[in-house]
């Protein structure tokens, strides 16, 4: 029988930052609930977008100048960085947020491995039926 992902539940079983854990698939699509503090590193994903949507928590998402500038995401909100476009997640406080992005996206993308580059987590996601 399938069952509804729990948000809560599924938060309460990781407390470290910057490193996403796998709790949903969609087709070739990957969601991903994250945990943020801090800043993190600047660097873009050339090939993909990336949604953050924050579900508690404020967001600033730095962008150069040339790219619109900063911009705050507040909890029940949702931000679309496009393909390419260097920016740098700034958490004020702690944030929990989820991750929408094509399979196999590394979190640091063109920044290239690094303290923050997470492992892939699929141990709170629920087998396919």
């Amino acid at each position: 029988m399938q069952t509804p992902v729990d948000l809560d539940e599924r938060f309460g079983q990781f407390d470290e930052p910057w490193s996403p854990k796998l709790i949903a698939r969609l087709n070739d699509y990957e969601i991903k609930a994250v945990r943020l503090s801090g800043e993190f590193v600047w660097h873009d994903h050339p090939d993909t977008d990336e949604l953050f949507l924050v579900l508690e928590g404020s967001l600033l998402i730095q962008l150069h100048e040339q790219d619109g500038g900063d911009v705050r995401v507040g909890a029940g909100q949702l931000f679309v960085v496009p393909r390419g476009v260097q920016h740098c997640p700034r958490a004020e406080g702690e944030v929990r947020a989820l991750l929408i992005e094509p399979a196999g996206v590394v979190n640091t993308g063109s920044a290239g491995s690094g303290a923050l580059t997470a492992t892939p987590d699929h141990s709170l996601v629920e087998p396919r039926a």
